[in-house]
């Protein structure tokens, strides 16, 4: 008799920010998977002055899960008045400070540890992702799927300077190898993407334990089809389906004019 998948978890309703321009809610999810017993991701939705992150902790159970909260603790420090070019800035120091803070802790406990970190960053009109390691952003515009990030794996690096195709690289054995990650070297590198906010975009952020079960047909599906908070727990239903061997986390934000009924807001 196969073993019953267990129902999602933390799961964050949608909260409506007020940007101005447009209406942008959002709405996370977190969960443990189905092999490991402890939740090692974290993740922040700060709506009130649009700063959302997924952090996907390496060390075990006590240092992933330190290593990912210290990243979200930091993050949760910024003042979010500042502005969009010095939150942006600022949320890159608040992961150059977590960076710091892991590897004197692993130092302090004898071990490795660390985590991968994907930040989006919404004020007014404007977008910036900014990163380190694999978790993703994708922005859904139009009915396509766009991935926004780049990995920073082993295996990528390998396509970036042509060694490898990326027909090659998928499914690849060392594919889950990072290149970059924050709480690994004395210096860590963010790298940054930016664009401006239309009426209908939906972000999705997410840690490996989703796209790397899923992938990005199924996640351009469920989200041309459903409404965002739906299409995030049919995928995280979907991946604890599959067999979820990894933590698994999503964050989903949505941008729609603001005399317009929210997706989450059922039509009378």
């Amino acid at each position: 008799m196969p073993k019953p998948v267990p129902p999602p978890a933390q799961a964050a309703p949608a909260q409506p920010l007020d940007g101005g321009r447009y209406r942008i809610e959002s709405y996370s999810r977190t969960h443990e998977g189905c092999v490991r017993t402890h939740n090692e991701d974290s993740h922040v939705a700060r709506d009130d002055g649009g700063l959302w992150a997924v952090a996907d902790g390496m060390g075990g159970h006590e240092g992933g899960e330190w290593a990912s909260g210290r990243i979200v603790r930091e993050l949760g420090r910024i003042d979010l008045a500042l502005g969009y070019q010095d939150t942006c800035e600022e949320a890159a120091q608040a992961v150059t400070a977590a960076n710091r803070q892991i590897l004197a802790e692993g130092k302090r406990r004898g071990k490795s540890m660390g985590s991968t970190v994907v930040m989006l960053v919404i004020e007014e009109t404007r977008y910036a992702v900014l990163w380190a390691g694999d978790s993703r952003a994708y922005l859904m515009r139009g009915g396509k799927l766009e991935r926004l990030s780049r990995d920073h794996t082993q295996v990528q690096e390998m396509v970036t300077r042509g060694l490898m195709t990326a027909e090659q690289a998928t499914g690849h054995p060392m594919g889950h190898v990072l290149s970059r990650a924050v709480g690994v070297q004395k210096a860590v590198e963010i790298d940054r993407a930016e664009g401006e906010i239309q009426p209908g975009d939906i972000f999705l952020l997410c840690s490996d334990g989703l796209h790397g079960v899923v992938g990005e047909e199924a996640i351009a599906a469920h989200f041309a089809r459903e409404a965002p908070e739906q299409a995030l727990d049919s995928l995280i239903a979907l991946t604890l389906e599959k067999g979820a061997p990894d933590n698994v986390t999503g964050v989903a934000v949505w941008i729609s004019e603001p005399t317009l009924l929210s997706f989450a807001e059922p039509k009378p």
